[in-house]
């Protein structure tokens, strides 16, 4: 069975009032429809980080993973978020190595921050988009600015202990 895609872009993140969770929020290009996922505090920092051009002094995990991939002569040539099952959502990442295509099972958050850091298309698939019209958006919705001086100004423990 083949499944719909729509190119997506990040639309925001926003932060979930009632559970104090982080949310990305995904926007299918030429549409209106939004998909709000609800992510990880060390996601949602490297996210929200990348779409603020904030760089670490040292490299995170989701910096790691395209060094390496450079090291290997290897890309990221799509992320696709592909299901919901059981209020998980499920991703693919397609890595492009020697003429071959590998998909590799990993977690929205995770995806869509690698795409960020290797420039790779965003897909969802395209009834994922009626979670969107049923959850509706969360009341903050953060543009690049905004995000950057709002991280200016986070206490790094509601992050995690970490730092810049």
């Amino acid at each position: 069975m083949t499944r719909e895609m729509l190119r997506a872009r990040i639309h925001g993140l926003a932060l979930d009032i009632t559970s104090k969770s982080p949310v990305v929020i995904l926007a299918a290009e030429n549409t209106d429809k939004v998909l709000p996922i609800w992510i990880g505090h060390f996601e949602a920092w490297a996210i929200a980080m990348e779409l603020s051009q904030i760089k670490s002094k040292r490299p995170l995990t989701h910096d790691l993973i395209p060094a390496f991939l450079t090291a290997l002569s290897g890309t990221v040539e799509k992320v696709e978020v592909t299901e919901l099952k059981d209020q998980t959502f499920y991703a693919r990442i397609y890595v492009s190595h020697g003429g071959e295509v590998q998909e590799i099972d990993a977690r929205p958050s995770d995806s869509i921050a690698i795409a960020l850091k290797t420039g790779a298309p965003i897909f969802v698939a395209a009834e994922l988009f009626a979670i969107g019209e049923e959850e509706g958006l969360p009341e903050r919705i953060n543009d690049p600015e905004s995000l950057k001086e709002r991280l200016r100004n986070i206490n790094p423990e509601d992050f995690g202990r970490y730092s810049l």
